[in-house]
């Protein structure tokens, strides 16, 4: 049973977020579903077979969860996760793996800007303590259940890296 439904998993499950760097048109999304779940029916951390699960949010992001208290994900097999994820994104001509970029909602989309244009945005007042980001450090499935991938700025690490100290509590 090593590909389950992303609703079955436990909330303290392992978490990773992928997020591409721009919207996967229908094609791409159900390509990359399929490439995913072929890999997670045979994913496995030193012969052990992993249960894992996956769910493609807003066409962006990536979530693949592992119920740990069945096996838990070694490094090399975390390792071939990512090298199939690079390779699909190549693929489709996007990149999965990058997360040195910033997600934030603008009117209805997404947008995927460079840290240093998310800054200088800051700066001008374009975006601000309730802008929408996505936080793709989001570590078990239970954080995506509480829909933490999507907050408010002021909420999130954007906010005290780009917003100024003193913004969380």
């Amino acid at each position: 049973m090593p590909k389950i439904p992303f609703e079955d998993l436990p909330a303290h499950g392992r978490l990773w977020v992928f997020p591409a760097n721009r919207d996967l048109t229908q094609e791409e999304a159900n390509q990359c579903l399929n490439v995913v779940d072929e890999f997670l029916s045979s994913w496995s951390a030193h012969g052990v077979p992993l249960s894992a699960g996956r769910k493609l949010v807003e066409k962006r992001f990536l979530l693949i969860g592992v119920d740990i208290d069945i096996e838990v994900p070694s490094g090399c097999s975390i390792d071939a996760l990512v090298k199939q994820l690079r390779t699909l994104g190549n693929d489709l001509g996007l990149s999965l793996i990058d997360h040195s970029l910033i997600w934030f909602r603008e009117a209805k989309a997404v947008r995927t800007v460079s840290r240093s244009i998310f800054k200088a945005l800051a700066e001008e007042g374009v975006v601000g303590p309730s802008t929408s980001v996505f936080d793709t450090t989001l570590t078990t499935v239970g954080q995506a259940r509480e829909d933490l991938l999507e907050r408010v700025a002021q909420d999130t690490w954007h906010g005290r890296t780009f917003l100024g100290a003193g913004v969380l509590d």
